[in-house]
């Protein structure tokens, strides 16, 4: 159930991914210097206790607080080379990351979404999904790992389209329709877009077609 009125908050564009390591920060600065002036939204969740990661590149186990954590601004969310400094990076006018539990999350998504002050917001991560229904959410694939990782799954319906990282594209869209297609995939729309790198035009199109704020093609 979505936890914000939507005549009251921005329009959301979320880039979520089948696993780790996808493209999807790769998909929201592609999508930053589309659009403009837009704000960015990072989740991670975290746990308690090392999630078995190599801790200098996942782990947030401690910056964890009883309540979620939301920075926010240049200060506290630039770092370069970071999934957030990029966004800065790519045109970002703020930034905020969210660092949750999986029990913090649905709180952590309404402080973030509060604070921004543009029209429109590109939110990176799945689990946002099942408290906030986003306007238009993009699930990014590569051709060469098809595992869906378990918060992928779980907002499978909520997906607008799917974008392809990888060489190949129109067989790998092939791949991958085919393998959306199967009974068992998780996908209720009896048809969803596919787009890889060479369409990026058509799906910025896409993206603005699907609701009035997103403005006119730039």
């Amino acid at each position: 159930m979505d936890l914000l009125d939507k005549s009251k908050r921005p329009a959301i564009v979320g880039v979520g991914g089948f696993t780790s390591q996808v493209g999807k920060t790769t998909l929201v600065c592609d999508l930053l210097r589309a659009f403009p002036g837009w704000e960015a939204i990072k989740t991670t969740r975290g746990h308690y206790r090392s999630c078995g990661k190599d801790p200098h590149a996942c782990c947030v186990s401690h910056l964890l607080e009883d309540e979620p954590v939301v920075r926010s601004g240049r200060e506290l969310t630039y770092a370069p080379g970071k999934d957030t400094g990029r966004y800065w990076d790519a045109g970002a006018t703020n930034v905020h990351w969210v660092i949750a539990t999986d029990s913090q999350v649905e709180a952590g998504i309404k402080i973030a979404l509060d604070r921004v002050q543009t029209a429109g917001v590109l939110v990176e991560g799945n689990s946002f999904t099942k408290f906030v229904a986003p306007d238009y959410f993009l699930m990014a694939v590569r051709p060469d790992d098809m595992r869906i990782k378990t918060t992928a799954r779980e907002v499978l319906s909520r997906v607008s389209a799917f974008y392809l990282f990888g060489d190949g594209e129109a067989t790998n869209k092939e791949l991958l329709s085919a393998f959306l297609s199967r009974p068992n995939s998780g996908i209720t729309s009896d048809h969803v877009r596919v787009f890889a790198h060479e369409d990026l035009t058509h799906l910025t199109d896409s993206i603005r077609e699907s609701h009035p704020s997103f403005g006119a093609r730039i």
